[in-house]
This record gives C-alpha cells, sequence and structure tokens, in this order.
C-alpha cells in the first residue's frame, strides 16, 4: 500500500510538467488519482464517496454563480477596476489589491477572491511574466488570509473544530504572521510586478464574452478537482497516520510541504489534535498555508486562476516554488524565535 501511495504522489508531482495532455486537464487528472490512492489504501468506500461527492457543491455553486455575474457584469466591472489603477501608482495599486485581497478572503471566501483576482488581472494590460507574478503572488495572500475565519476556506474550519475552539482563535494565533505575510506579499507586488507598457492600467482585450457552455464546464472541472482532492486527501490519510503523526512540529513544517500537491485541510485534519500545544498547531498551519501557493493543485484560489488566465504549472512553479522556498525559511527563523 505504502510503495502504491508513493508511486501516486510522484506521478501527481511530476506528470503535470511532463505532460501537456495532463496539464490541459489538471482537474480530471486530479479526480483520477484521488480515485487511485484511495483504492490503493482500501478506504473506498460508499461513505467517503458520497462525501466526496457532496462537499465540491457549494464550491462549484459559487464559482458558477459568479462566473454568471462576471459575463454580464464584466465591462462594467472592468472599468471601475481600470479607473481605480489610474487614479493611484499602478506599483502602489497592485500591492495593495494583494494585500486587500488577503484580508477580504477571510470573509468573502478563498474562491471568490480568487475569481475577483481574475477580473482584475484580464482587465489590466501587462506583460505575461507580470501577470503571472501577480496571480501568483495574489494566491499565496489569498490562500494565507482567508485561513484567519472559518468562512474563509475549509482549513480553517476543520482547524477551529478539531481545536474545538471559538470563531476568532486562528486569527489570535497566526493572525500577527499572515498579517506580516500579507504586508510582504503587498511588497513584492509592488517590486515584482511590472506596470502596463502604458503606464496605467488598461484593457488587455475586449470582455471575453465567455459562453455559458464555458461556464459550465468551468464549473463542473472545478467540481471534480475538489472531489479528487478529497478522495487525495483520505486516501494518503493512513500513510499521514503510520509516518507523520507525532513528529516533531519543526520537522512537520517541512513536511507539510507536501500540501503543494495534497489537499491542505485533509493535512490539517489528520494532524492536528485539542492535545497539542499553540506552538506545534502554529507550525503545522504555517507550513500548510505557505506551501499551498507552490504549485497549482495546493490551494483552489490557484486551480480557478490558473485555469481562467491559462496559467501553465510550469509557470507557476518557476516563479511560485522560489516564493513559498523563501518564505517558509523566513517564517521557519520565526518560528525558532518563537519556540524558545
Amino acid at each position: 500500500m505504502i510503495a502504491g501511495l508513493l508511486v501516486i504522489f510522484v506521478i501527481v508531482l511530476m506528470l503535470p510538467f511532463i505532460s501537456e495532455a495532463v496539464e490541459k486537464n489538471l482537474e480530471m487528472f486530479l479526480f483520477v488519482m484521488g480515485l487511485s490512492a484511495a483504492f490503493t489504501s482500501g478506504v473506498m468506500d460508499g461513505r467517503l464517496f458520497v462525501n466526496a461527492a457532496i462537499d465540491p457543491i457549494k464550491i462549484t455553486v459559487a464559482v458558477f454563480i459568479a462566473g454568471l455575474l462576471f459575463k454580464w457584469f464584466q465591462s462594467n466591472l472592468e472599468r471601475s477596476i481600470l479607473s481605480v489603477s489610474r487614479s493611484i501608482p499602478f506599483r502602489l495599486f497592485s500591492g495593495l489589491m494583494v494585500i486587500l485581497l488577503g484580508l477580504l478572503s477571510s470573509i468573502i471566501t478563498a474562491i471568490i477572491a480568487a475569481l475577483v483576482l481574475v477580473l482584475i488581472v484580464s482587465a489590466l494590460r501587462l506583460e505575461r511574466e507580470s501577470e503571472i507574478r501577480l496571480t501568483v503572488i495574489a494566491c499565496f495572500s489569498i490562500g494565507l488570509g482567508a485561513a484567519l475565519t472559518p468562512i474563509g476556506e475549509p482549513l480553517s474550519t476543520i482547524a477551529i473544530s478539531k481545536m474545538n475552539e471559538e470563531f476568532f482563535f486562528l486569527t489570535k494565533l497566526v493572525g500577527p504572521q499572515i498579517g506580516i505575510a500579507l504586508f510582504f506579499f503587498g511588497i513584492m507586488a509592488a517590486l515584482f510586478v511590472k506596470p502596463p507598457l502604458s503606464g496605467k492600467g488598461s484593457f488587455s482585450k475586449k470582455p471575453s464574452g465567455e459562453s455559458y457552455e464555458e461556464i459550465l464546464v468551468r464549473a463542473l472541472k472545478i467540481y471534480f478537482f475538489v472531489m479528487g482532492l478529497t478522495l487525495l486527501g483520505a486516501g494518503f490519510e493512513p500513510f499521514i497516520n503510520q509516518f507523520l503523526i507525532g513528529l516533531n512540529p519543526l520537522l512537520l513544517y517541512w513536511i507539510n510541504m507536501i500540501s503543494a500537491v495534497l489537499d491542505n485541510a485533509t493535512l490539517a485534519a489528520a494532524e492536528i489534535s485539542p492535545s497539542m500545544d499553540h506552538f506545534t498547531v502554529q507550525s503545522i498551519l504555517l507550513g500548510l498555508l505557505i506551501s499551498g501557493g507552490m504549485l497549482i493543485p495546493g490551494n483552489i484560489p490557484n486551480i480557478i486562476s490558473a485555469g481562467k488566465l491559462q496559467i501553465t504549472s510550469k509557470e507557476w512553479a518557476k516563479f511560485g516554488v522560489p516564493v513559498a522556498l523563501f518564505t517558509m525559511i523566513v517564517y521557519f527563523a520565526v518560528i525558532l524565535v518563537l519556540g524558545t
């Protein structure tokens, strides 16, 4: 079983980089890999399948409704975005946008924040490299900011439930670290995202005129993606329970880089216990949240943004991996200081 799971993990990690067919059908690929992991570990049963089928419904509906709203109001929204981007220096605009999306994601959810990000990025005439950088940085911000409340994303909901704590527990536990990270990502956006050639934001293209069929297909892809992540996480849970539970929190911090591929909510559910001290929970959460922005499968905002903006796994990893590693090194130093 363990050998089979390791093979699946390597396939999930490597195949999107070397197969164009997988790259173009990443959601269904992860769904198939999720089924494979669940069957390999022997956890596939009716209850798991039903839960995996039900869990993505809310997210899928949100993506579909947001897609309709963006189709109907895209022109007006783009003009508003353009007006704001022209009223302040572009680098200030991009930095503030990254910070605000991170903060708002804890209220409007990471899914909606990612859809807003797509709208903003698509409304600006940016060079390809800058478009990718802005998207990746903003997704790091969204993934971290959404963890401040149980509304933002499944990981925070599960963490609070497992710890039997109140609504603002994570805000108090990791709020300062996340706040600093959002500010850091805002500065990164201001420094590494070049302004449009005109010096001001401008339309990169006319409103896309996305069809209703395309909106529906994208929502269905998100459904199977989330379902696949649920199955993938459940499939790897025996492996996690056997090898990861009880390890030193500083070691878990680095091991949790696997959340760049696996569902971080499932990892949180498997690793966090109410018997743990706050330092251990803090180390686990920061490792999961930071590394979630490293690769496209690491977070739902990543897959939404990359899919809509046609960012490939290689393009994402080229910028996302160095950013994640640098941030993790910095925060490891912070954790060491806090733990002494």
